[in-house]
């Protein structure tokens, strides 16, 4: 029996889960789900689209709505109301948050007999299984992520919600010194500023106050505070001749050691030439294993780090045995 899912927005990371259907055929799409006018939105494979009003009526013919909005506004109040009707799941990717939007989302989940499972994507998410799996196999050891250089999906959105700005697109870049020195196993301790740093490309409207925005966006707490970052103000043609793609990318270390001086290295490294195309890769097989918890009965919330592997994907477990063990 087919997955049935739902879109519920349909920007870039709501057309890379739609394109995901096309490769997972136990996945049935049943509708994208918008807040804009449906007649102005143009799906690109010609999936129905429908106003998000009329979501509520899909109760019955959706097994998991995947939520594609954006973690700056959209999904700390989405996801808690959706999870009331639908068994969801979303990729909030504001990390200092997801405790408290956890807990918002498995009381609504209880209290409607619903599942939600919250921030999946490659991180959180997929890096995140890695940072357990490593820590698991070395206890006494150190963990490292690296992000980039990539464009963020999440911070370019947060960059676009300030007033005045009409498009925008954030990298998140590696400082290659302290990359090199990991890798190098010299266990260096690095502050947030140490790791990264934020370069920003920004086109705003006519008139508006860059200065300002400028100041907004290095201050934002949760995406720029912590970082070096700099902001590019730049043409809308500039930004579709230079910065039209979506690639992203990172590493995840877990260096430690089993005995004095027996050390060990676990680096798992992702390059992706699309970010919203593989995160919605990942969503759709999330969304197979929350609708296989949620027939055994699971309600409230989930994150990627509960999901018993096998269930995410579409391999019988006679397959996985014969083939992935």
């Amino acid at each position: 029996m087919k997955t049935r899912i739902g879109i519920y927005g349909y920007g870039n990371l709501g057309k890379g889960v739609e394109k995901a259907t096309l490769k997972n055929s136990d996945v049935e799409l049943m509708g994208i789900f918008t807040r804009r006018a449906p007649e102005s939105v143009k799906s690109e494979l010609g999936t129905k689209v429908y106003a998000a009003s009329e979501a509520a009526s899909f109760t019955d013919r959706i097994d998991v709505m995947i939520l594609c909005g954006g973690s700056a506004t959209d999904l700390m109040g989405q996801t808690p109301e959706l999870v009331k009707l639908f068994n969801v799941v979303d990729s909030f990717d504001t990390h200092a948050r997801i405790p408290e939007h956890f807990a918002d989302v498995d009381q609504a989940g209880k209290e409607s007999g619903h599942l939600g499972v919250i921030s999946c994507g490659w991180d959180p998410g997929m890096f995140s299984l890695m940072r357990v799996y490593g820590n698991a196999v070395l206890p006494d050891g150190q963990d490292y992520t690296f992000w980039g250089k990539g464009v963020s999906q999440g911070h370019s959105d947060a960059i676009r919600r300030i007033e005045g700005v009409l498009d925008a697109r954030q990298y998140t870049i590696p400082v290659p010194a302290a990359l090199e020195a990991v890798r190098a196993g010299k266990n260096p301790t690095l502050s947030t500023r140490e790791k990264h740093t934020r370069l920003c490309y920004v086109v705003v409207k006519e008139g508006a106050d860059k200065a300002k925005i400028e100041k907004e966006i290095k201050e934002m707490p949760n995406y720029f505070s912590d970082y070096d970052t700099t902001v590019n103000f730049i043409t809308k043609e500039e930004l579709a001749r230079d910065h039209a793609g979506l690639p992203h990318g990172g590493f995840v270390f877990r260096s430690g050691e089993t005995s004095d001086g027996t050390k060990h290295m676990i680096e798992y490294s992702l390059k992706l030439d699309s970010n919203p195309e593989f995160t919605g890769s990942v969503l759709v097989a999330v969304a197979r294993a929350t609708a296989r918890l949620a027939q055994e009965g699971a309600k409230g919330c989930k994150t990627i780090l509960d999901l018993p592997p096998a269930y995410l994907s579409a391999l019988s477990g006679e397959e996985l045995r014969a083939h992935m063990l």
